[in-house]
């Protein structure tokens, strides 16, 4: 079931768009990234199959975006709004946040705030494209809670291999920061959304829903 709400944040409204699963044993809320919003293929994906596993799914539709801007604010707004969106959730499953690119990072940098149970990245920009010294690793490493990040094997913004070895890696061959593969690559676009909702459902009943308690 698809539930649609505007919601007040210190910067403006948000919007929030929520797929609830009948019996959910988790919540992934999401945020979208700077150069496009919460229709993007992958958060579509897993909007549209796990509540059918039973993960209800919320994405999150930054104020800027919601009122038509075309570059988004400074990290700080983007967490307070990511934050007031999520505390007026009512959630009683463990919940995982995350999303994609700039809103994989908004979710890494508030995941204790929030008290997350699980974190997942999707295409986490580690540094800009032709700028591996301009690292954004600090954020992916504050995150304390069982954590996993997509990434397309062609990511301009940081390729699987430069991730530390300790980091949980599901790739998707050949697909670019936004999970485009090429016409005659190794898999379909569908095939690279089904990679994503595949290795993100693992890690959920896995790594969250599964986890020892106090884990």
């Amino acid at each position: 079931m698809r539930e649609e709400r505007v919601v007040a944040t210190p910067h403006g409204e948000a919007r929030l768009v929520q797929d609830r699963a009948r019996h959910p044993v988790a919540t992934l809320l999401l945020g979208h990234g700077a150069g496009g919003g919460i229709e993007s293929g992958d958060l579509a994906a897993l909007a549209a199959a796990l509540p059918r596993q039973g993960v209800s799914v919320v994405r999150v539709e930054q104020p800027w975006r919601r009122a038509g801007k075309k570059v988004a604010p400074r990290p700080a707004v983007l967490d307070d709004c990511f934050v007031a969106v999520a505390n007026r959730l009512r959630v009683r499953t463990p919940l995982v946040v995350g999303g994609r690119s700039a809103g994989a990072r908004s979710a890494a940098r508030t995941a204790r705030t929030l008290g997350a149970s699980g974190y997942v990245a999707l295409a986490f920009p580690l540094h800009p494209p032709g700028r591996p010294e301009s690292s954004r690793l600090p954020e992916l490493e504050a995150v304390t809670v069982p954590t996993l990040v997509v990434q397309g094997e062609n990511d301009p913004f940081g390729t699987p291999e430069e991730f530390p070895p300790d980091v949980e890696l599901a790739v998707v061959p050949g697909a670019d920061h936004g999970f485009k593969v090429p016409r005659r690559g190794p898999i379909s676009f569908d095939e690279a959304m089904a990679i994503v909702v595949e290795a993100v459902l693992e890690f959920v009943v896995r790594d969250v829903v599964g986890a020892p308690s106090g884990r």
